[in-house]
Parts: structure tokens; C-alpha cells; sequence
């Protein structure tokens, strides 16, 4: 197995189920982090991810994007292409991860809930059995809460793990909230991430036979501490008056909230400002719901001083401007999602799958912040070696 050296870390990522690579960018954004190798099956994503990246100037993968089913990675003779790829990563990088988040709907409370035999939740076993077959010094698994609190799921989440243990991979999980990384939207998603035991044990040597990573901080690149914000005196619903204005409530959180992200990213000039659905209902509907309720399941108006409810904008789920009557912009999503401003969804793609890539994104700040955990935890496994060694 690689072996981290003693100068800078770098680790080659395989990416899966990448969308328009939110999850991607927060990795590239992270010192020490190369994506060579891009996979999705649904080509309007993909085009989306090359088109966003050529405007941010960031150059192909050095293994290219690829559109094709993940289960065909699996069969002749599309296997041989990702054994190849990770054959010749490990030449130029010091690790090899794997990173991912596969399709959800059948794990979501509100969606199918198909559960594992759902075309959408097999993906998920498609993905493990990918992992074990190629054996990367890490992966990142990324899914939906229902995966982990619904019983029947979680009974197949655990199944997972337990391949993964058999395989040789220590384990830790988290049930993280966006929140906590300073995206304004109250997203839950479950985060499993494995290491491989060989290649931890190349630092520690006290596994003591345990399928766990003990010693992973999950805490270390934590922003805000989730309850402290719900227990807030978030403003509640209040009368929608259209192009109002309002002062900032004190004692909040200003960088949670939607309208800080709006300022932030200047949304009304943003290339992406003028992409958003025209109302199908009429105007009246638009008016008569309040700024802040968003406790439908369609028809959400957020408010402007408090975060977004989970970006989820396919499924008829209709988000609402705080001030204005009309839905979200495209501009305005992605800052819910907490991209940075310079980003952009090509303007050649439809309004229906430059809103579900964002729904489906995993928020950039929270990327950012799982990409520097695994970091530094590779870096304290890194610095306890030569600790070792500087003291023989």
C-alpha cells in the first residue's frame, strides 16, 4: 500500500455519481486534493460539470469524465478502465480515494423509499462492491438521513458496512447538518467514510482489532455548533410584502442566512440571475404565502434572515423568493447551496436539470470542510510517523 512521505500529501480522487461536481469542487478547493477521474450517467449533469469547471479555469481531469453506468465498472470490459486509472494515479499521487454520493430518492423519507432494490438504491451496492473490488486507500460514501434512521434502510446501510469491514476498512460515520459548515439551509446527510486497515496501520499500530476510526475528528473543521443555531430566536413567518426591506434581527447568525448568501453572491448579477421557473399558478398564489413559511411540502417561502430548508427543488417541491413573486433563481440556489459566486450552470442547459443538479449537489461548504477533516486527519497520521521516527 501508498505510503504518505514526508513532504506535502497529495491524493488522487475517483469521483462518482459526480452531478455538476459541488462535492468535486470542495475537494479541488482543499490543498492537496487532485480529482483525475469523473464519473455520471446522465449527460446534462456532465456537461454541467465540464462547462462549470472551463469557466472557473480549471483544467480536465487527467482520466477524463466519463459517462457511463457505475455498474458497468464492474463487468468486462469497462473494469479494466478503473483499474487502470488507479494503477496509474497511484504513480503520481501518494493515496487514492474514492468519493461519491449515489442517487437517494429510494433511501428519502419524502421520495420513493424503494429502499435496496429501487434502480436508484441498488447504485448504492453498486458503489460498495466498487469500492471493495479496487480497494482505494479511502473512500467517501455520502447519502441521505433515511439510509441511517429508517429501520429497514439502516438494516441495509449496516449489511454495507460489513463488506466493507470484511474487506479490510475501518469505519466512521456522521450524521452531519450543512449547518455546521456555514451553508445557510438545514440539510441532514449521513457521511461514511473508510480507510484501509493496512494502510492505517502503516502509522498505528493499537488497532486492537477494531473496525473503527477512533481516532478520526470529525469536529476538527466544524463552523457552528448545530444546536446552538436551532435554539436560535429564528424569525418565524411574517407577512410577504413584495420588494420590502428589513433590518437583520440581532443576536443571529447573519452568515446563515439566505439573504447574506444573496448579498454574498450578488445574485441579482449573476450570469445565472434570469434562470428561474415563470409562475404556472398565476401571481395570487405567489402573494398569499407568507415570508417564512416554508412547512409545505410545496409552495416554500423562504426568509430572508433565517437559512433555507434542504435545497430540494424537483418532485413539484416549489421554493419561493422571500420578497419577490416569484420562484428561486438558478443565481440564488446555488448560494443556498453555498458555492462560491464565480461559479456558473451553463446557460445551453434547461431549467429542470440546472434545478435538480443543485438539489442534488452536496453543499460546497460542506465538501470543503469534509475534504479538510479527511486532510488532516491524513496529516496527523503523517506527523505521528515522523514524531516515531524523529525520536528513535
Amino acid at each position: 500500500m501508498s505510503r504518505v512521505n514526508k513532504e506535502k500529501t497529495k491524493i488522487g480522487l475517483l469521483s462518482f455519481f459526480s452531478g455538476s461536481g459541488f462535492l468535486d469542487l470542495g475537494f479541488e478547493n482543499t490543498d492537496g486534493y487532485e480529482v483525475l477521474f469523473v464519473n455520471e450517467n446522465h449527460e446534462p449533469f456532465l456537461e454541467m460539470y465540464e462547462g462549470s469547471r472551463n469557466l472557473l479555469g480549471i483544467s480536465e481531469p487527467g482520466f477524463g469524465c466519463h459517462l457511463d453506468d457505475i455498474q458497468t465498472f464492474l463487468k468486462d470490459p469497462k473494469k479494466d478502465l478503473i483499474e487502470n486509472v488507479i494503477t496509474e494515479a497511484r504513480r503520481k499521487s501518494e493515496l487514492v480515494g474514492f468519493i461519491g454520493g449515489p442517487p437517494c430518492p429510494d433511501f428519502s423519507i419524502g421520495g420513493k423509499n424503494r429502499g435496496r432494490k429501487g434502480d436508484n438504491g441498488k447504485l448504492t451496492e453498486t458503489y460498495i462492491d466498487l469500492i471493495n473490488k479496487n480497494n482505494p486507500e479511502f473512500f467517501l460514501f455520502e447519502n441521505v438521513k433515511g439510509l441511517y434512521r429508517t429501520k429497514k434502510h439502516r438494516r441495509f446501510f449496516n449489511e454495507m458496512k460489513t463488506k466493507l469491514v470484511s474487506n479490510g476498512y475501518l469505519l466512521t460515520e456522521k450524521l452531519i447538518n450543512s449547518l455546521e459548515y456555514g451553508v445557510p439551509q438545514d440539510r441532514e446527510r449521513i457521511i461514511l467514510i473508510g480507510f484501509k486497515r493496512d494502510f492505517i496501520a502503516n502509522y498505528d499500530h493499537h488497532l486492537n482489532g477494531s473496525s473503527k476510526l477512533n481516532s478520526f475528528e470529525w469536529d476538527s473543521h466544524i463552523v457552528y455548533d448545530v444546536n446552538k443555531v436551532m435554539s436560535l430566536d429564528w424569525p418565524t413567518q411574517e407577512e410577504f410584502v413584495e420588494e420590502s426591506e428589513k433590518e437583520f434581527p440581532k443576536k443571529l447568525i447573519k452568515e446563515l442566512t439566505v439573504q447574506y448568501w444573496f448579498e454574498k453572491n450578488d445574485v441579482n448579477n449573476h450570469p445565472n440571475s434570469e434562470h428561474h421557473f415563470q409562475p404556472r399558478a398565476g401571481l395570487p398564489k405567489f402573494k398569499s404565502i407568507q415570508e417564512g413559511d416554508d412547512l409545505k411540502k410545496s409552495y416554500k417561502r423562504l426568509h430572508r434572515w433565517r437559512y433555507s430548508p434542504t435545497a430540494a427543488y424537483g418532485n413539484n417541491e416549489v421554493h419561493l423568493h422571500p420578497y419577490k413573486a416569484r420562484r428561486l433563481s438558478v443565481a440564488e440556489s446555488l448560494a443556498i447551496q453555498s458555492l462560491p459566486k464565480e461559479f456558473i450552470l451553463p446557460a445551453d442547459q434547461s431549467l429542470t436539470n440546472m434545478f435538480k443538479t443543485i438539489g442534488n449537489g452536496v453543499p460546497y461548504l460542506a465538501a470543503k470542510g469534509l475534504a479538510e477533516t479527511i486532510m488532516s486527519y491524513v496529516n496527523k497520521l503523517k506527523q505521528h510517523e515522523n514524531e516515531k521516527v524523529n525520536s528513535k
